[in-house]
């Protein structure tokens, strides 16, 4: 699995916009959900799958706030949708499939990041793993008829630089043995979407179903609302005067050039016969250095790229896969 972390030349760069991965191609006719597509990354992901002509669906639990987002862009539609509702996936799961469509992109853009207090859902599991990865789990292995229906889909999961911070910890997923912090459980949840993508391209590729992780870049966006601005100004997003920090070489972005990645992998050909890979800055990225795998500075996002081998690991994919089933059979 790690030899497959090798950049294959993309032709972009961390400064390149969503504009430019999507220019030349049609999506006409093909259908795409995205997860958080009323707001930031999600909302401009939804933009530009609807200007290449795709039809767009858009799960959102606050219908309201979902429709005054995506008014004026064509071929969208809004579905109810709780990502810690696993009945109210259910019921999106199944009005889909019922609908007998084909399935040709989906994109789990929706997390939550930070929470200062440890908070859990009405099963007990802890929010950033219930939201950012269970939820997502649910709905991509709910909606696999339809993704295999396709022949030829993509399945892309928004994860984070934040993973270097933490593996999954299988033995206490839900922080009932150990200290909280925000960003270790933040962290925990990114590490396991790069994990389901690799454990869903192994189980799928045959059937015609690839999946892809990324790193979108450090955007000022609502998803880090739980943060002071004394803490954006220690992660390098915001300067001494709090304006935000734009410098892509540093993954330092606008929404346009962080949503960017994720479009490029739900899109692009140079991914065709590919899948199972971690993104960064509109490119296949490579494996952290060995010398850079330990210890953790606030502003290492700005300098280091790459992904660990925790997270690409296919054993602990599987492992992963495993978890999840029970804890949504539970």
């Amino acid at each position: 699995m790690q030899t497959r972390q090798q950049p294959i030349g993309s032709g972009f760069s961390p400064s390149s916009t969503t504009s430019d991965v999507i220019s030349g191609i049609n999506l006409s006719g093909k259908t795409a959900i995205v997860t958080g597509g009323y707001a930031g990354l999600g909302l401009e992901t939804t933009r530009t799958f609807a200007s290449a002509g795709a039809q767009v669906i858009v799960p959102a639990r606050d219908i309201q706030k979902a429709a005054a987002a995506l008014e004026g862009i064509p071929q969208v539609e809004i579905a109810a949708m709780d990502l810690l509702d696993p009945e109210s996936i259910d019921h999106f799961v199944h009005a889909f499939i019922g609908s007998r469509r084909t399935l040709e992109i989906l994109v789990n853009s929706a997390g939550i990041m930070g929470l200062p207090q440890l908070t859990r859902d009405t099963r007990g599991y802890e929010y950033h793993f219930a939201t950012n990865h269970l939820g997502h789990f649910q709905l991509t292995t709910g909606l696999l008829p339809a993704l295999r229906k396709a022949g030829n889909a993509r399945v892309v999961c928004v994860s984070a630089w934040a993973h270097r911070l933490s593996d999954v910890v299988f033995d206490d997923p839900n922080f009932e043995h150990r200290d909280y912090r925000p960003m270790l459980g933040y962290a925990q949840s990114k590490t396991a979407n790069i994990l389901m993508a690799v454990g869903l391209d192994a189980r799928e590729r045959n059937n015609g179903v690839r999946a892809f992780s990324l790193h979108p870049g450090s955007i000022l966006t609502d998803l880090g609302r739980h943060f002071t601005q004394e803490q954006r100004q220690a992660f390098g997003v915001l300067d001494e005067q709090g304006n935000r920090i734009v410098d892509p070489a540093k993954q330092l972005k606008t929404v346009e050039q962080g949503a960017a990645t994720q479009v490029w992998c739900a899109t692009s050909p140079r991914l065709d016969g590919m899948g199972g890979v971690y993104c960064e800055n509109v490119e296949v990225a490579g494996m952290v250095p060995p010398d850079e795998r330990s210890g953790w500075a606030g502003d290492d996002s700005t300098r280091k790229v790459g992904v660990m081998p925790h997270a690409v690991d296919p054993v602990s994919a599987d492992r992963l896969w495993a978890l999840s089933e029970l804890l949504l059979a539970a």
